[in-house]
């Protein structure tokens, strides 16, 4: 059996669900103009910026102003009322012009129905008010609270399910985050309802959502015990950056659940945006570290343009950010037969900071004059955690194959799937590594 060896190298494109995410934009399109915070605004300079889509006024000029890496994953928020204009009355299209734009983009969807924002424009649907009672933002302050009627868990968890029928599973569609009462759907207005009732409604996103991937900022914790129960669901948490109430709630994740990033992705947010941070005279070095100690897989910089001179950091931070995987090593018999099993041992580095949470299929091809071949393996790359691993990988060799010498290569999705690529300086082909060669003779 031959052994060959192989080093990390970047990967040749940016890999599906991790990394910094486009918000409210599509890959490559325009960032938003730099915002500078000022006091007496009331911190309500991206009111109108949050919810998609964005409207025409809005000044976008950041790709003249800063930098931004690219992205793999794109964050969509939407209003309630955008996708239920009238009760009962579901504008699927809105969302499927969005999962196209995603496919189109070669990007999947990190996707929040928001039950409301702060601004007046942006409120739950019409013909709500016209049943419950529906706060408005009151004066002086940034953030509203959401109807404290059960009528507006049931509604709302309608719609949700309403989602659910028609795009769960969907490839495109990677991740739902869950809303939670109170603007932007984070949850500021739980506490108006009983745990019961606060529960009975997460269920309904389980329930709704059995193959989608799931993220949400699980406040109160006790939301995220229950979500794990029933499925792996991973969690977010926005104000990153200025030592802020979120750390705290982070820190506390993590002491009550410090193996929960082995099965649920870890999604930040910025506390303002990475510009207004360089103002502000932010240590990024600690904040990126204390991220990856944490296992971020993506990062929601808002789409808001990067100082230029971080270029550097923002990109090593992102070769950091969820799974990386490099070949150390793969060996195979040097020669078999048609017909035969032949036993590979793959050696996996994964140089990241968590695991990939999507199903991922790891193919095994074999190409050479005489022709090709292709198997899915039975590896399951989910459980390739960080650090270094050994696979052994059984490649049955079908009696029709022609005889001949093949090249071996690896490939990481594919089909249904996005595309993934190996961190690694051995020869591609596409996304498919070169690993090694085989001579296969006839039975």
């Amino acid at each position: 059996m031959k052994i060959e060896r192989y080093h990390y190298k970047k990967e040749a494109k940016q890999n599906p669900y991790i990394g910094f995410t486009s918000f409210q934009h599509f890959r490559n399109d325009e960032l938003y103009s730099d915002l500078v915070v000022k006091p007496e605004n009331n911190m309500t300079e991206t009111e109108h910026v949050e919810c998609y889509p964005i409207p025409d006024y809005v000044e976008e000029k950041g790709r003249a102003q800063g930098y931004y890496p690219d992205c793999s994953v794109v964050y969509i928020r939407i209003l309630w009322k955008e996708f239920e204009p009238k009760q009962g009355e579901y504008n699927y299209a809105f969302i499927e012009k969005i999962l196209q734009k995603a496919r189109k983009n070669e990007q999947t969807l990190m996707f929040r129905l928001m039950p409301h924002s702060t601004r007046e424009t942006d409120d739950v649907p019409d013909w709500l008010k016209e049943k419950i009672d529906c706060p408005a933002r009151p004066i002086g302050e940034r953030v509203k609270t959401s109807p404290t009627s059960p009528l507006f868990l049931e509604y709302f968890g309608t719609a949700l399910r309403k989602i659910g029928e028609r795009f769960d599973g969907d490839p495109a569609f990677g991740f739902l985050d869950i809303s939670l009462p109170g603007s932007w759907g984070e949850g500021s207005s739980v506490d108006l309802f009983t745990e019961e009732q606060i529960e009975d409604f997460v269920n309904s996103y389980i329930c709704a959502f059995p193959n989608t991937r799931l993220i949400g900022q699980m406040v109160p914790l006790w939301l995220l015990d229950k979500l794990n129960e029933r499925n792996k669901a991973g969690w977010r948490a926005d104000c990153i950056g200025k030592p802020h109430l979120t750390y705290e709630y982070v820190r506390t994740t993590q002491e009550n659940f410090p193996t929960a990033w082995q099965r649920g992705h870890v999604s930040f947010e910025s506390y303002w945006w990475l510009g207004e941070w360089q103002r502000q005279g932010w240590d990024l070095d600690n904040i990126i570290q204390t991220t990856l100690d944490w296992h971020v897989s993506t990062f929601n910089a808002k789409s808001l343009p990067i100082p230029w001179e971080w270029k550097d950091k923002i990109d090593a931070w992102v070769d950091k950010m969820g799974y990386h995987f490099v070949i150390d090593s793969f060996a195979c018999p040097e020669r078999s037969r048609c017909g035969e099993t032949v036993r590979a041992v793959l050696g996996i580095d994964n140089v990241g900071v968590a695991p990939i949470y999507h199903e991922m299929p790891l193919y095994v091809r074999l190409t050479g004059e005489a022709g090709d071949f292709e198997m899915q393996t039975d590896a399951d790359v989910r459980t390739w955690l960080p650090g270094k691993g050994k696979i052994e990988l059984d490649i049955p060799l079908p009696k029709h194959l022609k005889a001949g010498e093949y090249e071996v290569e690896l490939g990481l999705g594919g089909g249904e799937h996005p595309k993934a690529y190996f961190a690694t300086d051995a020869e591609l082909n596409g996304h498919y590594a070169r690993v090694g060669k085989i001579l296969i003779k006839d039975e």
